[in-house]
């Protein structure tokens, strides 16, 4: 795996923590209830984590708003920002929007392109009797809110396989730059062995990765 580095600014404490879902996918996927769980595990009387992880509806400009009106009262510098696939895209909208700290894992860089083929009824991943109609207006509101270039790279982690099935791991890299990337040789877009790097995203967050609720050096 490589690894790049840079130096993270201080943050103040981590008190709030938004996971935002890919495209089709829901609040049930396997990386959100991982992290839900971890949450829940970290979780003191002298260290409340808000923890927030939404149905995103279909519509960009939607998903931006109740975005945006969710972390209204959040305090920017102690809240993170975590999404996967589509859910990257949009952490990195409010990660310009707010300036929080955000981590990214396949992020989709080029949605209006890549879900052009999409236009028409689809159904969740979760519940394929969930059934939803993606709209050829959301490819220009996925266009009106390219957050790329992204702005102070020391607030960003990255998470990107290289086996990533769906999306163009060079590309994904390339939109990120001198970000905190861990970049994996194998793995898919779904990384299945998320648990295996879940620590680092911890560490990332200045949130404790051992049993004695240290963090390691």
């Amino acid at each position: 795996m490589l690894l790049r580095t840079v130096m993270t600014p201080s943050h103040s404490p981590l008190t709030h923590v938004l996971y935002l879902h890919g495209f089709r996918s829901s609040p049930r996927s396997n990386k959100a209830q991982q992290m839900a769980r971890t949450i829940a595990r970290l979780q003191t009387p002298d260290r409340p984590i808000q923890w927030a992880c939404p149905q995103l509806p279909p519509s960009p400009q939607q998903t931006l708003a109740e975005l945006l009106a969710l972390t209204a009262d959040w305090p920017h510098d102690q809240m993170a920002v975590i999404g996967s696939s589509l859910g990257g895209f949009y952490a990195t909208v409010l990660g310009e929007k707010l300036g929080c700290r955000v981590a990214v894992i396949n992020p989709a860089v080029q949605p209006a392109r890549d879900l052009a083929r999409y236009i028409g009824e689809q159904t969740s991943y979760h519940d394929p009797a969930d059934r939803f109609f993606f709209r050829p207006e959301f490819i220009d509101e996925f266009n009106a809110m390219a957050p790329y270039p992204i702005t102070l790279p020391q607030r960003y982690w990255a998470l990107i396989a290289k086996g990533d099935e769906v999306l163009n791991w060079e590309e994904m890299v390339a939109h990120y730059p001198g970000v905190e990337l861990h970049l994996l040789e194998g793995s898919d877009h779904a990384v299945s062995d998320f648990e295996q790097h879940q620590d680092r995203l911890l560490h990332f967050l200045g949130l404790p990765t051992n049993p004695d609720g240290e963090t390691p050096r």
